[in-house]
């Protein structure tokens, strides 16, 4: 079963985030609210979130304290936040909310399904990478786990493990080129498609790796 990603709506007005959990609904993954601030870095500090959709104007901790504060956290500093504001205050109020970290700047009212298919590029790009980090765990554990066979056994087991991952990652490259070739058909977009082209670069290096441990390639004479 593939796990859904978590999108985190921030927003001092309830009936707001009645309307962003309305519009979301489609993407079928797991919404959370949080009200404030700082209700939205309680909620970072437990949970993995694929992008935060971040009112501008709340009272207390604003959108762009919040997002400087998630910026500045290590755990946190690379999710993506579009922010959201009611109120067109000119260029300079547009410039410092990408200062400020923000992939996206949309003023309310906003076109919903413009919303809805911004978030769902965020969160396809968040599962291509949860499935690259499970695909290089599990290869890891694999050839940390194969010290007490026999070396044919060993290396028949490699040898399918390496044939399984690399048919795994094929697919994730696959769905990742699909995905940079639609993205840059929108240029408007530069955020998104700089963090398709930083997981391609993952990718690739993933396939580097792959490729040296497969036998008699100039790789396998390190791995013991």
């Amino acid at each position: 079963m593939v796990q859904k990603a978590k999108i985190l709506l921030v927003d001092d007005r309830p009936e707001n985030l009645l309307a962003l959990e309305a519009i979301l609904s489609a993407l079928d993954q797991t919404l959370v609210r949080a009200s404030s601030g700082e209700e939205a870095l309680k909620a970072l500090l437990t949970d993995d979130f694929a992008v935060i959709l971040l009112d501008v104007q709340m009272p207390g901790m604003d959108g762009f304290e919040t997002a400087a504060h998630i910026k500045r956290r290590e755990r946190t500093r690379d999710i993506p936040i579009i922010f959201l504001t009611a109120i067109n205050h000119g260029p300079h109020h547009t410039f410092r909310g990408y200062a400020a970290g923000a992939v996206d700047y949309i003023s309310k009212p906003f076109d919903p399904w413009v919303l809805r298919a911004k978030v769902s590029v965020f969160v396809e790009l968040y599962m291509k990478n949860c499935q690259l980090r499970e695909q290089a765990s599990l290869l890891r554990l694999q050839l940390e786990g194969t010290g007490g066979k026999s070396a044919a056994g060993e290396a028949r087991e490699s040898a399918g493990l390496l044939a399984e991952l690399s048919a795994r990652l094929a697919a994730v490259e696959e769905q990742a080129e699909a995905l940079s070739k639609q993205l840059g058909d929108d240029s408007t977009d530069a955020a998104a498609v700089a963090t398709a082209a930083h997981l391609e670069r993952k990718l690739t290096g993933l396939r580097r790796a792959l490729d040296a441990l497969e036998p008699g390639s100039g790789g396998q004479s390190a791995v013991h």
